[in-house]
């Protein structure tokens, strides 16, 4: 059976701008039909749309289905399935009809599947109850395989029904021609088991039909998987902080965006699960709903096609004010045979060289439609403890509109310290080390709802 599911799934949707999510890996396999005993049910559409050559090629394409499994199943080769496995047919058009139990006899399969003919609507509903009822007494692995060509025409709505298979753990295949009725692969996309990419196969071309359900076969013979190596690449607005060691295998963190999952071998003597857990936070101060991997890959010994979902968390970063822009840069250019330049650089205002403190500071609770004002002090202390003033920013921060109250990051405040005004040291304008500063923070709301009441006066 090879790889039959692999997952990627997050411990939440939704996380602030540090925020820390768990992820995890898994897999899991199943060994081929010669040694897990598999019963399989064809579900075959015989509406009226795959009259003349599709249902020809469709009957072609089962019946090399039929042969691909007995050749895994019994290397005698008595016209009988072996290994204990069963194949069943089911037709369907307006109403679903069992054409055989699960039987083993090759020549009974193939009987009932060239007698089919085409006539009728699509009810697909039908046909998955229809074959769920002849694999729900059965100990042995399940799968149903259904080929059609179109749309749902009558009956009840399929997907439920399909969704009540997967969950009795049945795995579904599913193998659509494209044709007149246009059949919907998004729609096989949901009944099918996942990943979609290794359960649903699709084609304009009812000739490629006999190839697609030998590619099925050979997928459902396969014996689980051996060297399996996954890599996983996150996000770069994401790194790694944690990994569990997985159930199976091992995995190595090869550095705080990459990690490699490997796995000697995964459901080769019965059916068998895989995961692995790890932990990443949020670095990036960009908001946005964003993927949480960047890339993931999957190979084996056995080829199995195997693809992983791509979750996505929201990432809330709040409102974040940048009230100074850092200087805009001035393009110089020095010739290649030039060992001097001159350039003017034009003004700059109350800026001089020296030592450059940038602050970032949260104010808290901020209403909606509050503008408010924050005033920022800065002085700087000789070593007797005396206070000199180096600067004051007053910053309007705007009016948010979110429906509650929220916390605010203001970004890069600047204050420029020339080291002639340098007094930590006792000695200005040298370079001698720390200076020491002192830094006062105002903010109040400007607008307000309050008024003053007139005067009244009682006599």
């Amino acid at each position: 059976m090879g790889v039959t599911n692999s997952n990627k799934q997050i411990s939440t949707d939704h996380i602030d701008c540090e925020g820390t999510l768990k992820v995890t890996l898994a897999l899991a396999a199943s060994p081929d039909i010669s040694s897990n005993p598999t019963d399989i049910v064809l579900v075959l559409d015989r509406s009226g749309s795959m009259a003349g050559t599709p249902l020809a090629n469709m009957k072609v394409g089962a019946d090399t289905f039929i042969d691909i499994i007995d050749e895994a199943t019994d290397s005698t080769q008595d016209g009988n399935i072996g290994s204990g496995s069963r194949i069943a047919v089911v037709s369907f058009a307006d109403t679903a009809t069992a054409d055989t139990q699960l039987i083993t006899s090759v020549a009974d399969l193939k009987a009932a599947v060239n007698s089919l003919t085409a006539d009728g609507s699509t009810n697909h509903a039908d046909a998955f109850s229809q074959a769920m009822q002849l694999l729900e007494p059965s100990t042995n692995a399940k799968v149903i395989v259904m080929f059609t060509d179109g749309k749902t025409t009558v009956g009840a709505p399929p997907a439920p029904v399909a969704a009540a298979a997967r969950a009795a753990g049945i795995i579904i295949y599913c193998i659509g021609l494209l044709g007149a009725d246009g059949i919907d692969v998004s729609v096989l996309n949901d009944w099918a088991t996942d990943p979609d990419a290794s359960h649903v196969a699709v084609t304009p071309d009812a000739a490629e039909l006999e190839q697609l359900f030998a590619d099925l076969a050979a997928n459902i013979s396969k014996p689980g998987a051996t060297d399996i190596v996954i890599d996983e690449v996150i996000n770069p607005d994401f790194v790694i902080t944690n990994m569990i060691p997985p159930s199976v295998g091992t995995a190595t963190m090869v550095n705080t965006g990459t990690l490699q999952w490997k796995i000697p071998q995964l459901g080769v003597t019965g059916n068998e699960g895989a995961s692995l857990e790890f932990f990443i936070r949020h670095v990036a101060q960009s908001s946005g709903t964003k993927l949480v991997n960047q890339s993931i890959s999957y190979t084996d010994n056995e080829g199995n096609a195997v693809t992983f979902p791509a979750p996505t968390v929201t990432v809330d970063c709040g409102i974040v004010v940048v009230p100074e822009p850092c200087p805009h840069p001035i393009d110089l250019t020095v010739g290649g045979c030039q060992d001097s330049i001159v350039v003017d650089l034009g003004d700059v205002y109350l800026e001089s060289l020296g030592r450059i403190v940038q602050l970032d500071v949260t104010v808290k609770n901020v209403c909606p439609y509050k503008r408010v004002a924050l005033g920022v002090i800065l002085t700087e202390t000789d070593p007797h403890g005396v206070e000199y003033q180096r600067g004051m920013k007053a910053i309007t921060i705007p009016a948010h509109t979110y429906p509650t109250c929220r916390d605010i990051l203001v970004r890069c405040i600047k204050f420029v310290l020339p080291e002639d005004l340098n007094v930590s040291c006792g000695k200005p304008g040298a370079m001698c080390g720390p200076r020491n500063l002192k830094v006062r923070l105002i903010a109040h709301n400007i607008d307000t709802d309050f008024r003053c009441c007139d005067a009244v006066v009682t006599l």
